[in-house]
């Protein structure tokens, strides 16, 4: 799967143009996404040495990209050149201004690895908190004592 890929917002926080920290397991998501014969495609706006400055900064966490401002490896465009189209044809792209946001990189691996949709894994979180917050058995009010398993009265 070819995977195109923002840098400032979405593999470290926005500090344009230094290099924010790294967000949450960016770079092993990524290095997993490698692993498993993804092709990741660094798109961003960064240019010049800006971009050099990201390149390296995630090869340094062994993140190297299949091509970076393009579809075409070997190709590291420093300038925007108004003779090749600048729109990246990604069968799934990683950008921090989704609708919606950017979902946690744990997220985003299941949603890919496991083709699983966004919805899915934000339902299956809701069961597993309201079943964690669930009593034992329901509450019932005090004059309900019959209800209760434990109880040892007996109603005259």
């Amino acid at each position: 799967m070819l995977i195109g890929v923002d840098f400032d917002g979405t593999i470290v926080e926005h500090k344009y143009p230094a290099i924010g920290e790294e967000r949450p397991f960016a770079t092993e998501v990524l290095r997993k996404f490698i692993e498993d014969r993804h092709m990741l495609v660094l798109w961003t706006m960064r240019e010049g040495k800006l971009l050099e400055d990201a390149v390296n900064w995630c090869k340094e966490r062994g993140v190297e990209f299949y091509s970076i401002n393009s579809v075409s490896p070997g190709i590291f465009m420093e300038k925007r050149n108004e003779n090749l189209s600048v729109k990246l044809n990604a069968d799934v792209f990683i950008d921090d201004l989704n609708v919606g946001g950017l979902p946690s990189w744990t997220d985003i691996y299941e949603i890919i690895s496991h083709h699983k949709t966004y919805e899915q894994i934000i339902r299956h979180r809701v069961k597993q908190e309201l079943s964690a917050q669930a009593p034992a058995e329901p509450p019932y009010p005090k004059w309900m004592f019959w209800k209760k398993k434990n109880s040892h009265r007996r109603h005259r």
